[in-house]
C-alpha cells in the first residue's frame, strides 16, 4: 500500500497518509489535530491551502470550495486524498488533543418533549467511566449497520457521568423517528466521542464573544456558557437564538435568565416565520441577520455559531463582510444522515 508523507507548514509537523485515506482521518489518527466539523465536505472548517504536492477528491468535489479557491491552492482535508507527498498551511488545535475519543454505552434516564418537534435525551454512563470533553463538543450515536448520528453535548463538562442531548424530528430521518416514537427511559444507545473542534478559545480572553444559534444548535452554546459560568470567566457574551417559529424556541426561559442574572449576558431571539406578525419580543428574519442589524461591525468579536448548513454558510458570509476576522470565526455545521431530505438542509433558521 502506498504512503504519502504530509508536513505541516508553520509546526513542521509531519504525518503519514494511507492511500485511500483522507488527510483528515490520517492526521487525527495520528494525534494530529486539525479542524473540522461536518466531515462531509459542507462547512469548510477543515479548509486549508497544499502549498506542494497534489489532492484528489475520491467522491465528489467540496461543496465548500468555490472553483477560485481550488485553484488558489485550498483544499478540504476531510475529503482530499494525496496523490504525493505534501506541504499544507492549515490551522491547528491544540487544546483537544489529549482527550481519548472513547465507545460507551449510555442508559437513557430522561426522556422529555421539550418542544413538539424537540426532546431532551438525558443519559447516564457507566459508573466507572467518564467522558471527557470541551464545550460544545459532540458524540456519535452508533447505530446498526455501521450508521451513526451526531449531536452535540448540551451538558456542562463538569457533570462527568451524564450527558444532556437536544434532539430536533426531522422529516424522514429513520433515527429521530425512533427517538420520538420508540426509545424509552432506560435504553441503551451507544456512543462514541467527544468530536469536533467546537469550543471556546481562551487565547484573548479580553475580546467579547458573539454566540449564535440555529434550532437545537442551541445545545452546544448552552454548554459552552454554563462551561464559563463555572470558571469565573469575565467576557461579555450576546448570545442570539434563531427558529422558525417562537414556540421551537424551546429552552427560552433559561437563557432569559442568564441575561437577567448576569450583566455580561444579552440575549436576543430571532424567527423567520413571516407570518408571526403579532410577536414583539423578536427580531424578525433569520438569525444571523439579527447580528449584522446589532454589529454591522464584527471586526472586535469572536463569534461562536452553530446550527444547520445553510445557516451557518449565510451567517459565515455575512459576517465576513462586516469584518470579523476570519481567524477568530468558529462554527458546529450540523451533520444530516444521508436519509434526511435535502430541503431540511436549506433551511437556514
Amino acid at each position: 500500500m502506498k504512503q504519502f508523507e504530509v508536513s505541516i507548514a508553520a509546526s513542521g509537523k509531519t504525518f503519514i497518509v494511507r492511500e485511500g485515506e483522507s488527510i483528515l482521518t490520517a492526521a487525527l489518527r495520528q494525534g494530529v489535530m486539525l479542524p473540522y466539523s461536518c466531515k462531509n465536505g459542507t462547512c469548510g472548517s477543515c479548509r486549508g491551502v497544499v502549498q506542494s504536492g497534489e489532492v484528489h477528491y475520491p467522491f465528489h468535489p467540496p461543496l465548500a470550495l468555490e472553483r477560485s479557491d481550488i485553484a488558489e491552492g485550498y483544499t478540504l482535508m476531510c475529503q482530499a486524498e494525496p496523490v504525493e507527498d505534501l506541504v499544507i498551511s492549515v490551522r491547528e488545535i491544540e487544546a483537544v488533543r489529549d482527550i481519548q475519543v472513547r465507545m460507551l454505552p449510555a442508559r437513557v434516564i430522561e426522556k422529555t418533549l421539550l418542544a413538539e418537534n424537540v426532546v431532551r435525551l438525558r443519559l447516564k454512563l457507566p459508573r466507572a467511566q467518564r467522558l471527557q470533553f470541551l464545550a460544545g463538543q459532540y458524540i456519535d450515536v452508533l447505530l446498526a449497520g455501521g450508521k451513526r448520528r451526531a449531536f452535540s453535548i448540551a451538558s456542562c463538562p463538569s457533570l462527568e457521568d451524564e450527558i444532556e442531548l437536544h434532539i430536533r424530528h426531522v422529516d424522514g430521518g429513520d433515527f429521530t423517528g425512533f427517538v420520538f416514537d420508540e426509545l424509552k427511559e432506560r435504553d441503551i444507545l451507544r456512543l462514541e466521542g467527544p468530536l469536533g473542534n467546537f469550543f471556546v478559545r481562551n487565547d484573548q480572553p479580553e475580546r467579547p464573544m458573539i454566540m449564535l444559534g440555529g434550532g437545537t444548535g442551541f445545545a452546544p452554546l448552552k454548554s459552552m456558557i454554563e462551561n464559563l459560568f463555572e470558571q469565573g470567566d469575565r467576557r461579555e457574551i450576546h448570545l442570539y437564538w434563531g427558529t422558525r417559529t417562537r414556540e421551537e424556541m424551546y429552552m427560552d426561559d433559561l437563557p432569559v435568565r442568564w441575561a437577567s442574572e448576569h450583566e455580561r449576558i444579552h440575549y436576543r431571539r430571532a424567527i423567520s416565520d413571516a407570518t408571526a406578525l403579532a410577536i414583539t419580543d423578536c427580531f424578525k428574519g433569520f438569525v444571523h441577520e439579527a447580528v449584522v442589524a446589532d454589529f454591522p461591525d464584527l471586526s472586535a468579536y469572536d463569534v461562536y455559531m452553530s446550527g444547520p448548513p445553510a445557516m451557518i454558510d449565510a451567517a459565515r458570509q455575512a459576517f465576513i463582510q462586516c469584518g470579523v476576522d476570519q481567524q477568530r470565526l468558529y462554527y458546529d455545521s450540523f451533520e444530516f444522515g444521508l436519509d434526511v431530505p435535502v430541503r431540511v438542509l436549506a433551511r437556514p433558521h
